[in-house]
């Protein structure tokens, strides 16, 4: 008899007594995703160290409550625009469409009540070798302002022995704007170290970067060249090495918290190669979209806490993969735009090994 490599159990009760289910998709040597529909997160992610120990890569936490009380968009979907939206307004076909402003002045991540608040329905799993399974969330026409019914499925599925492969898909009833995305944060050292990320080597195929202003809204103009700067990763960098800088940008940011313009045009291609030197832990991200969020951790406190462990600045990195922020009001930016007869789509996918650890 073929071994489970899925299983379904309760994770907890909204306030409302609705029932939060948690979904265990299962590969080799003890690499497992977590997914609950609570946000349609990701809660866990197990991943084997050079050495084969076996811990969790992704801030989150044990307890629904504790996701319902605290929005941190961990392991969340986010939509239906994920990042900034300037002013919270933009103009889509000559009609003026405003906002829920939840980031000072501007729309963040879907607003105030967005993807990763609701609870997602399961609506399809897969056993075997690639176990999966299908999220899906209705968001009503005007939900959030946003124009148009859009039907959002999101698919989880492990399609290699340490691959993790996460897709999207949306459909609209009237013209909108979409830009879903995964909000993970990771931390390759493992959750048990007790570490935070400034030592992990990072390599981005990125050229350029949007220079943004004190409230993270991207400055008009062309994106800026990486080179001489802190944001050239084009070759492998301790995160750490530059965070401190003094330079404009990164204190704009606190640190990093700007979008990467992705080389390498449409497709599935390599975007960035995350590697800790502690655990000989190594991921590989590989999207089809065309903008990549960087963000550092620069406002997690020691406030929030989870897993076991108090999260503070720098604990974990998160690499989004996304159209560039405020796109629906910048013409020169790749288009989120979505109409009746088109299928949003976008595919990431997390590629993990192993090289030699330092301890």
């Amino acid at each position: 008899m073929a071994e489970t490599r899925i299983t379904r159990d309760v994770f907890g009760s909204l306030p409302d007594g609705r029932e939060v289910e948690r979904v265990t998709l299962r590969g080799a040597d003890g690499f497992e995703a977590r997914i609950i529909t609570f946000g349609a997160a990701l809660q866990a992610l197990l991943v084997p160290d050079a050495h084969g120990a076996v811990d969790d890569v992704v801030l989150g936490h044990d307890d629904l409550l504790s996701y319902v009380k605290l929005r941190k968009f961990f392991g969340a979907t986010v939509g239906r625009y994920a990042n900034r939206i300037a002013g919270a307004r933009f103009t889509l076909d000559g009609n003026d469409v405003r906002l829920e402003a939840n980031d000072g002045a501007h729309a963040l991540h879907g607003g105030p009540d967005g993807f990763d608040r609701k609870l997602w329905q399961i609506v399809a799993t897969e056993d075997g070798e690639q176990p999966s399974v299908t999220l899906l969330y209705v968001s009503p026409d005007g939900e959030a302002n946003y124009p148009g019914r859009l039907d959002v499925r999101v698919t989880y599925q492990l399609t290699g022995p340490m691959q993790l492969s996460v897709t999207f898909a949306a459909r609209t009833t009237r013209t909108t704007i979409v830009n879903l995305t995964n909000h993970s944060f990771f931390n390759l050292d493992g959750l048990a170290a007790g570490t935070g990320i400034l030592d992990h080597r990072l390599t981005l195929a990125a050229d350029h970067y949007l220079a943004i202003d004190e409230t993270a809204i991207p400055l008009p103009g062309p994106p800026h060249d990486v080179a001489a700067t802190p944001f050239d990763f084009r070759d492998a960098q301790a995160i750490g090495a530059r965070i401190r800088a003094d330079d404009a940008q990164i204190k704009c940011g606190r640190g990093y918290d700007h979008n990467f313009c992705l080389r390498g045009g449409d497709g599935v291609r390599l975007a960035a190669r995350l590697e800790s030197p502690r655990s000989g832990r190594v991921m590989e991200l590989h999207t089809d979209q065309p903008g990549l969020q960087v963000y550092s951790g620069n406002y997690i406190d020691a406030t929030v806490s989870g897993k076991g462990r108090v999260f503070r600045q720098s604990d974990a990195l998160c690499l989004e993969p996304q159209v560039w922020p405020d796109t629906p009001n910048r013409p020169d930016f790749p288009s989120a735009r979505l109409a009746p007869d088109e299928v949003y789509k976008h595919e990431t996918i997390y590629r993990f090994s192993t090289t030699g650890a330092s301890a």
